[in-house]
């Protein structure tokens, strides 16, 4: 736990804060230690052997506001204890349980049809709070806390840290394989349209087929990268290439055609990072992500290191340590289908800590801020156009105040050119927002 304390404190001041002014902060309930420091943070029971782990632990609602920010843990209390200031808000443990998604661990039965932990039952929806990255303004309170003690700390910069343009390439076209092509071909039967659509695909070739908008997608991506500058923007294709039998990995994708390999060429061409979308199976059976790993780095002759599992499909923590144990270096998972916001409580990236072991690890999370599907699906939040562009800007904008990275999630087949769907022009309206940023 030592280290855990140590990486908490530290990722609430922020990494430009210097050591020195970290060995200022205690994290202890004795009294006859509080005058080694400047500041005390006073641990509340979540940590202790009988109670971790147990539905004891669970924060309960309303929740307690200190500072105009809600503690999960401890009281919103401060004194001065002769030279320290003491503070009884346990903002470790909050931290803790928001950063290690400890609630999902905690909280085993809650899960959806896919498995998954769902963000309306998350302790930030139910408490109002999933639109706004609670950790970071824990960090505020505890850098103005600090300036009191009689620490000096910078003033951390407004702007978005890193961009992150990422796609899911589930399905690379609609019409390419005989079983699509035969289908747009029976509904042409009604709307004509499509059965056009379907063999100038087919027999066309892939830069016909609707659902192949990568060149439009990459465009777009380096125009931000452009605008911005190549160390704050980073565009990637997320690639799935194994699966199992159940509907949720159909239809398998290729990968020896030479449809995938125009993908392949054209992101290197575009200069795109590929990642592993690692399969609906593999987030079942997570031996099987280290062969798909392997094999996305052979059809692809590149290393691959960074992960996002399909439909976003993280279901317990066995699931994070898989991926160190495979090689994956930063995972792009973390964010909820059925609600866009800030799952980890933050939008910076953070090391995982492992919840059942209390271990701080290698593997980093970047906080999924927004999916394209969230937005619009029927299942889940259903906004119109204009509902979904406002909390989008909504959700950069509350990134760009807290210095933290902003990563978008739209699909290559949910930017069709057609009147029928609004996400294309959604992603090009963020996409002018983003390039004044």
């Amino acid at each position: 736990m030592p280290e855990i304390i140590d990486y908490i404190i530290y990722f609430l001041l922020g990494e430009e804060v210097a050591p020195e002014i970290i060995s200022q902060i205690g994290y202890t309930s004795n009294p006859e230690e509080f005058d080694r420091y400047k500041l005390v943070i006073v641990p509340s029971a979540f940590f202790s052997p009988e109670i971790y782990g147990t539905a004891q632990s669970l924060p309960q609602l309303p929740l307690q506001i200190w500072e105009e920010a809600p503690i999960l843990f401890g009281s919103p209390r401060v004194e001065q204890v002769g030279n320290t200031r003491v503070l009884y808000a346990d903002l470790v443990a909050s931290t803790y349980f928001l950063i290690s998604r400890y609630e999902e661990m905690a909280r085993p039965t809650v899960r959806d049809v896919h498995g998954r932990f769902p963000g309306k039952e998350s302790l930030p929806y139910r408490a109002g709070l999933i639109d706004s990255p609670l950790v970071d303004e824990y960090g505020k309170l505890l850098r103005a806390q600090l300036e009191e003690a009689g620490c000096e700390l910078g003033v951390l910069p407004k702007q978005i840290r890193k961009i992150y343009l990422t796609h899911d390439v589930d399905q690379l076209s609609h019409y390419r394989n005989f079983r699509g092509f035969l289908g747009g071909i029976l509904r042409g039967i009604k709307r004509k349209n499509e059965g056009n659509k379907a063999i100038k695909s087919y027999f066309g070739g892939l830069k016909y087929d609707p659902w192949f908008t990568s060149p439009w997608l990459f465009k777009l991506d380096n125009s931000v990268r452009l605008a911005v500058g190549a160390d704050r923007c980073e565009p990637i294709v997320f690639l799935k290439v194994g699966g199992g039998p159940r509907k949720e990995d159909k239809p398998f994708i290729t990968h020896h055609v030479q449809d995938f390999q125009t993908l392949v060429s054209l992101c290197k061409k575009k200069n795109i990072t590929f990642g592993l979308h690692s399969s609906y199976e593999a987030g079942i059976d997570t031996s099987l992500i280290q062969h798909e790993k392997k094999y996305l780095e052979k059809v692809s002759k590149k290393t691959i290191i960074y992960n996002r599992h399909h439909y976003l499909d993280s279901r317990e923590p066995e699931d994070m340590q898989a991926l160190i144990d495979a090689g994956i270096t930063d995972d792009f998972t973390m964010g909820y289908a059925d609600v866009a916001g800030f799952r980890l409580g933050t939008c910076r990236a953070v090391k995982w800590i492992n919840p059942r072991t209390q271990q701080l690890t290698s593997l980093t999370l970047h906080p999924l801020t927004i999916m394209d599907g969230s937005l619009s699906d029927k299942r889940y939040m259903y906004l119109n156009a204009h509902e979904a562009y406002e909390y989008c800007i909504r959700l950069i904008n509350m990134v760009e105040s807290w210095n933290g990275e902003l990563v978008l999630l739209w699909h290559n087949t949910s930017v069709e050119d057609t009147p029928e769907f609004y996400h294309r022009k959604l992603y090009s309206d963020i996409i002018k927002y983003l390039k004044t940023k």
